[in-house]
């Protein structure tokens, strides 16, 4: 960009707009300052690659810009929209206080509020008989002699300046513009990047929010729905009837558990089987008279949502079936006993048993009952392996299956 230099006296102040005719002085001294500022801007680069965290990238960004201008401090301002003043939000050689306390106007009078304004470098080496900017209060207070300031931009609105002041006599360049630029440049696309994130952070919470919400009105309906079988139940004449409603409304609360445990937690695509099923057992237990339910599940064991649903389901058939079948006719309690544990680092094992009659002579397991067609359908689903065990007294039934398909 084109520099113009006012001379008036031994006042001096450049600012974009105008070509000049100046030549910057190329010494060895100029040379190695340039060199270093070249270092200085890939070493502040790296960090701001390597995601380092905002605050602190905005603390490098103000020691990388004094140290590569060999100046005494350097401030980054962000503009506060419902002040319409700067915030020194981060800073180096200031007084105790300042960062993170002080603000400054962000008009057009003052050179920050000018670059902010109109997105040009400017810089004022002679603040003490500058004319055409107010000089802040706080650069008064600490001496300073000459400042320089560029926009830190962004993708939709400037985040602020980047501002780097000294009590020295020297006098900023045109080349230190396209430094301090640099280091703007690579600030304000950490600015954009983390603009980028908060906003699909918020997006993501949304997201998560919702799926809480249609879950929550997921098992507020299905728990409606078990509840109306359970009342229709109470009120049917028939005896089979009263059976089948009930283990409708049992099938349908298995699942309205799942939901319920989806808007609870942080994860909705996986569930704890154990603590799952642990839940399961004990709604069952409560549910049905004179049933008591032993359960013994490892901790640990994460499957997909869809899983967990079919296992919870199968179980809930196996017990009620145990309830309803094994102790028929029997005044005892209904003792059953339900395990789940590893069997290998990839598959799982779920029994359950029970001490009752045991199974009928000639027990067909492609019987058409509804309860053992859904204990296929659900083993199949979970591509298990589903071993009935005879014992005496009671029967088992194990389910191998694999934890991930």
């Amino acid at each position: 960009m084109s520099v113009v230099k006012y001379h008036l006296g031994t006042r001096q102040f450049l600012a974009e707009g105008a070509p000049t005719s100046s030549k910057p002085e190329l010494s060895l001294q100029v040379l190695q300052l340039r060199i270093r500022q070249q270092e200085i801007l890939a070493e502040f680069g790296v960090l701001a690659l390597r995601g380092t965290p905002f605050d602190e990238l905005l603390q490098e960004a103000t020691r990388s810009a004094a140290a590569g201008l060999e100046a005494e401090f350097a401030k980054v301002l962000q503009f506060i929209p419902d002040t319409g003043r700067f915030l020194v939000c981060a800073g180096v050689g200031w007084d105790k206080g300042v960062v993170g306390a002080a603000t400054l106007g962000a008009d057009r009078a003052s050179p920050a509020g000018y670059a902010l304004q109109t997105g040009k470098a400017v810089i004022s080496n002679h603040l003490d008989i500058e004319e055409r900017f107010r000089t802040p209060e706080l650069l008064l207070q600490h001496g300073i002699h000459r400042a320089m300031n560029v926009i830190l931009g962004g993708d939709e609105t400037p985040f602020g300046v980047l501002e780097v002041d000294s009590r020295s006599e020297g006098e900023f360049g045109e080349g230190d513009i396209v430094f301090l630029r640099g280091v703007a440049n690579i600030l304000g696309m950490a600015i954009e990047r983390q603009r980028i994130e908060r906003d699909l952070r918020k997006a993501l919470d949304r997201q998560q929010v919702l799926m809480r919400e249609v879950n929550h009105r997921v098992n507020n309906s299905l728990q409606i729905v078990a509840g109306m079988l359970r009342l229709h139940a109470s009120g049917a004449v028939s005896e089979d009837v009263r059976h089948e409603l009930q283990e409708a409304g049992g099938r349908i609360a298995a699942v309205a558990r799942a939901h319920q445990r989806l808007y609870r937690g942080d994860a909705i695509e996986a569930l704890d089987l154990g603590a799952y099923l642990g839940e399961l057992c004990q709604d069952i237990s409560a549910s049905i008279p004179l049933c008591e339910i032993d359960v013994s599940v490892a901790a640990g064991i994460v499957v997909s949502t869809d899983r967990a649903i079919a296992a919870a389901l199968l179980v809930n058939e196996l017990i009620t079936n145990a309830a309803k079948y094994a102790y028929f006719g029997r005044s005892c309690k209904s003792k059953i006993w339900v395990r789940l544990a590893l069997s290998s680092a990839d598959t799982a094992m779920i029994s359950v048993r029970d001490e009752g009659a045991g199974l009928p002579p000639g027990f067909d397991t492609q019987s058409g009952r509804l309860g053992m067609r859904l204990i296929r359908a659900f083993a199949e689903q979970l591509h298990g392996d589903l071993q009935i065990v005879r014992n005496e007294p009671g029967t088992e039934f194990a389910l191998k299956f694999p934890l991930q398909t």
